[in-house]
């Protein structure tokens, strides 16, 4: 009997300790933060977005310019082929008029390409720019949320605004109280303002611009 007792005495104290470490772990805590409006709304997104806007309008000038070229080339071309329908002309002349015009078709292609050239490497790097600012800023950002959610306890953070494989937001519902956007953005409003430095690029194109000549073949 004391045998028994002595080994249910054991068994009961190893469980005891076996257990305590599991009932010390604190109940979780799960907070939601939407990291798109605090980009969208951080101060540093508007200034880059108002660079990216002036930039827009450097590459327009730009696009125009070459655009008017292309149609000054054209309108060259054209006068060509209205001289070359002069019955005065000499076989010499014409065959001139003809190596002109094959010149001056090499020109609008070259200036074709120039465009479109000009198009696809500041539309590249306008891409470039925007992901490398939004991933210093999610990392900036990343930062205060961190600090605002260890200041209330939390043990967990979700992104609101983020969406699964399927489509959908991974937080189906949330308990304003437990959303820390707004503590987040008073915390961001607080730190001296900073600038995201980023690599001089070419001014990015608009989409709407034109990069053909009317009237080329």
């Amino acid at each position: 009997m004391n045998k028994l007792l002595a080994t249910l005495l054991a068994v009961t104290a190893f469980a005891g300790i076996s257990a305590s470490p599991v009932l010390a772990q604190p109940a979780p805590k799960i907070v939601v933060v939407n990291m798109a409006k605090l980009l969208d709304e951080h101060p540093e997104t508007a200034d880059q977005n108002a660079k990216l806007k002036g930039d827009e309008g450097k590459a327009n000038e730009e696009l125009e310019k070459l655009n008017k070229e292309g149609q000054d080339l054209v309108s060259q071309l054209k006068e060509m082929e209205e001289s070359g329908k002069n019955p005065a002309l000499s076989a010499d002349a014409k065959e001139k008029l003809q190596a002109d015009m094959r010149v001056k078709i090499e020109e609008i292609q070259r200036k074709q390409n120039e465009v479109q050239s000009f198009r696809g490497n500041t539309q590249r790097s306008l891409q470039q720019r925007i992901q490398n600012f939004r991933k210093i800023m999610f990392e900036k950002i990343s930062v205060t949320v961190t600090e605002v959610a260890k200041a209330k306890g939390a043990t967990l953070v979700l992104d609101s605004s983020g969406f699964t494989h399927i489509g959908i937001s991974p937080v189906i519902y949330a308990d304003a109280a437990y959303d820390i956007t707004a503590d987040v953005q008073k915390q961001i409003g607080k730190a001296p303002a900073s600038s995201v430095s980023s690599a001089p690029v070419t001014a990015p194109a608009a989409d709407g611009a034109s990069v053909t000549f009317p009237g080329a073949k």
